[in-house]
């Protein structure tokens, strides 16, 4: 998918990662850049800092984990901005926490916000990449999708979903023959301010520049799915012929991602 005056819509497009690929996406040539944010703020900022790349920005504040606000935000983009291209649902929130310790509010706000938004986003634009049979949706899963992960249980849970929906899409587009390409990313912790006090004892902790032209790059040649920084196929293969308690032992001692949310404390 060539970025050259295409529309991109970025769902936490205000900061982070979906501000950088935000930026690159301009960079590419894109022709309008849609970024929902719920930091109205930031919002204006962003578009303001923006502005001197060229192309043509809006922003639109929007509650994903409401599924009624994601319909009308959606309407007023396709009657304001016209249709998207490019979708990139980026936005995404975590509780570092056991499992016992969440309260019902936080489980739904998070499964909401990972899990169920991509789908309902999806489900509005679709349908017009389809008809168009032109587009890209590019899912931000995360490698706790792959890896259970004490203190992330639901985090791991809502990634895991954007995983299976994600890749089944894929092949829904494959058989129906559309030119609509459908890929997952499945990063490690990214140095963002999202994961803050993470620790790792043998993999990076990925930097936003790098990470997001990757993704970016990764959009652009139609990957069906990117792990980083271990591959897919690696963490597959060793859970598909590793017994469960030598898994575990090599992600606890050797690769030490059993405690990386020891001292978790996020964004603040």
């Amino acid at each position: 998918m060539d970025f050259k005056n295409k529309t991109v819509l970025i769902t936490g497009g205000c900061s982070g990662i979906g501000k950088i690929m935000g930026r690159k996406s301009l960079e590419r040539g894109c022709s309008k850049l849609i970024m929902w944010d719920i930091n109205e703020v930031g919002l204006l900022q962003t578009k303001e800092e923006f502005s001197k790349i060229g192309g043509e920005i809006s922003t639109f504040k929007v509650d994903i984990s409401n599924p009624d606000e994601i319909k009308i935000t959606a309407q007023r983009v396709r009657t304001e901005v016209g249709t998207v291209d490019v979708l990139i649902n980026n936005a995404g929130i975590v509780v570092g926490k056991y499992f016992h310790e969440h309260t019902h509010d936080q489980i739904e706000k998070s499964m909401h916000i990972n899990a169920n938004a991509p789908m309902h986003i999806a489900l509005e634009f679709l349908p017009d990449m389809i008809r168009q049979n032109l587009g890209a949706v590019c899912n931000i899963a995360s490698s706790a999708g792959l890896i259970s992960n004490p203190k992330m249980s639901v985090y791991a849970a809502s990634k895991w979903a954007v995983i299976g929906w994600g890749d089944s899409v894929r092949l829904e587009m494959e058989q129906l023959k559309k030119n609509v390409s459908v890929m997952t990313i499945m990063p490690f912790f990214i140095n963002t301010g999202m994961f803050d006090g993470v620790k790792s004892k043998v993999l990076p902790i990925l930097e936003p520049e790098k990470t997001s032209e990757r993704i970016i790059t990764a959009i652009e040649k139609e990957t069906k799915m990117l792990a980083m920084p271990l591959p897919y196929w690696f963490i597959r293969l060793s859970q598909g012929i590793l017994p469960i308690p030598v898994f575990d032992w090599v992600m606890k001692n050797v690769f030490g991602i059993y405690d990386t949310m020891k001292e978790f404390t996020g964004r603040k």
